[in-house]
């Protein structure tokens, strides 16, 4: 597999400089699934106050022609990560299940490429790149900067945006779209900040010129 060039990006404050998206540009959203939000096997909190956000930057890329990737974990029953098999979480996110599914109000659109993680009973996959074909559609579409989103912070998504730099992506970390677990209270402040030493950019909705109260 032919790897993006490595990228000059710099780290960056919230806002500083964001690059606007154009050709090479698309939207990953991680592992917005029913098991993640409140009520679910392992529901972040307030995770579905970002969903009219989420939608906003769905309808931005996807009515400039841009594309727009989805992660999901889809576990096996019995998946390593269980605990039932001495993993660190409880079941979820098993394919075909109710928590694997998208959340019922994210708006999908047609031709979003939706990218499975986690399907090897044998091994985990905190990154989105990670045992995926992820890195191969992307040189396919000739992508060279990624705009992320989605849950969990300071799990799924900072995974998924170290892997991106390590690959050489150009990556802007949508923060007011990502909701974190926070085990510890600081721990989605900690992860942007590694997100940020690595290379990534920080940006929110009126960066990109995008009002979600204008979203219907």
């Amino acid at each position: 597999m032919k790897l993006a060039r490595p990228s000059s990006q710099q780290p960056s404050r919230e806002g500083s400089h964001v690059p606007q998206p154009d050709r090479q540009s698309a939207l990953l959203l991680v592992d917005l699934q029913n098991d993640f939000f409140p009520g679910g096997a392992l529901g972040v909190p307030q995770a579905d106050t970002i969903i009219p956000i989420v939608n906003a930057y769905i309808r931005f890329f996807h009515a400039n022609g841009l594309p727009i990737f989805a992660t999901r974990d889809w576990h096996p029953p019995h998946h390593c990560s269980f605990q039932e098999r001495n993993g660190p979480w409880p079941p979820h996110c098993v394919q075909g299940s109710l928590g694997a599914q998208f959340h019922p109000q994210l708006i999908m659109p047609p031709g979003t490429i939706v990218i499975s993680k986690g399907t090897d009973p044998d091994r985990d996959a905190y990154s989105g790149f990670q045992g995926t074909s992820l890195a191969e559609h992307l040189e396919d579409l000739q992508i060279r900067r990624l705009y992320v989103l989605g849950l969990a912070t300071d799990v799924c998504v900072k995974h998924t945006v170290l892997d991106a730099r390590k690959l050489g992506f150009d990556v802007v970390v949508l923060q007011d779209a990502t909701k974190g677990v926070n085990i510890h209270p600081d721990d989605s402040a900690r992860a942007l900040q590694e997100m940020a030493d690595a290379g990534a950019m920080l940006a929110t909705a009126k960066d990109l010129g995008i009002d979600p109260s204008s979203e219907s």
